[in-house]
């Protein structure tokens, strides 16, 4: 039985924090969001949407974030938890199809995106391909989308996986010691909304963040190669 739980991490999204929220209510789940370090009044936005809202003093990385809510979600006895970006580029709708989308309490659930039909930044474009190309190489089979931040986590397992990236690269490090881990690993396409160019926000850097993507590829490659010697 899946006891699920929706997790926001969320840095400056005052603007959009409150949507997002709204929108997940309606899967009739707990939501937490943890705000890494926002100076901008986010913790209260969400506050007053309903949500459970856990704070960073200091901006510490998507990774650290998502580990904390996950840790609040074992602490609260779900088992799953599905994680939503904070910019509400990820439907409500969105969301209950990556939860619905296995029985399986120990799957890790990966939203794939159509980045070039919803109208995606060229850099985040970029990025995916780079880190789909190399996890995928690594892995021993294709994977479609490795960096979408809609997914969802198989609580206690996830947190058990050791993984050590504190920003984006957690998103890619999990996949793969997921796989290492002989855990089940779901892909459903999802739909995305991008805001026009103008009033667009993101915390990635199209160079330097995929670059250390790359760097935890690697290193968590030989990691579990070494484990396995």
């Amino acid at each position: 039985m899946l006891r699920a739980c929706a997790i926001v991490p969320a840095y400056n999204a005052a603007q959009t924090i409150g949507v997002v929220v709204d929108g997940l209510r309606s899967l009739h789940v707990p939501i937490l969001v943890v705000d890494d370090g926002s100076t901008d009044g986010t913790s209260a936005v969400a506050e007053s949407c309903g949500a459970v809202v856990l704070t960073h003093e200091r901006n510490r990385g998507k990774g650290d974030a998502i580990r904390t809510g996950l840790a609040r979600a074992e602490l609260d006895g779900m088992n799953v938890a599905v994680t939503v970006d904070a910019d509400g580029q990820h439907p409500a709708e969105s969301a209950r199809s990556v939860l619905a989308a296995s029985d399986d309490a120990r799957a890790l659930v990966l939203g794939v995106r159509n980045l070039e039909h919803d109208g995606a930044p060229s850099r985040n474009r970029f990025g995916n391909a780079v880190s789909n190309f190399f996890l995928s190489y690594f892995a021993g089979r294709p994977l479609q989308d490795t960096q979408c931040g809609l997914r969802r986590y198989p609580v206690l397992e996830t947190l058990s996986l050791g993984a050590r990236a504190h920003g984006f690269a957690f998103e890619g490090e999990i996949v793969l010691r997921a796989l290492g881990a002989g855990l089940p690993l779901v892909e459903i396409p999802i739909a995305v909304v991008y805001p026009p160019e103008d009033e667009r926000r993101t915390h990635f850097r199209g160079v330097v963040d995929p670059a250390r993507i790359v760097a935890t590829v690697v290193m968590t490659v030989l990691e579990l190669r070494y484990r396995g010697q």
